[in-house]
């Protein structure tokens, strides 16, 4: 399995907007992509502007499944206009262990 870790700083006065718009794109993930396993949004517990997500896909055709949809692409737009330019960072790696 394939898991994106992506760090994400969120504009000033643009948490909402993003968060409707990460949403979106999450729960479109899950329930319509049979290859997105998990999706999850998480915020830094002392920046509520700084964000993480940690998505799951089944394997490397999944994850470029996910790439091609277009929800993905209103999400790309949507993050355009609410994340501070140059703060996404993105981390893949490979999922080796899971507890349930």
């Amino acid at each position: 399995m394939i898991a994106l870790v992506v760090s994400l700083q969120v504009k000033p006065g643009h948490r909402e907007a993003f968060r409707a718009a990460i949403t979106a794109d999450a729960e479109t993930s899950v329930t319509e992509e049979p290859g997105c396993v998990s999706f999850d949004v998480l915020v830094d517990a002392e920046d509520d502007h700084h964000f993480f997500l940690y998505e799951v896909y089944r394997d490397r055709d999944a994850l470029e499944e996910h790439r091609a949809s277009p929800h993905y692409a209103a999400w790309l737009e949507a993050a355009a206009e609410v994340l501070v330019p140059g703060s996404r960072q993105v981390t893949e790696t490979e999922r080796i262990l899971h507890e349930a």
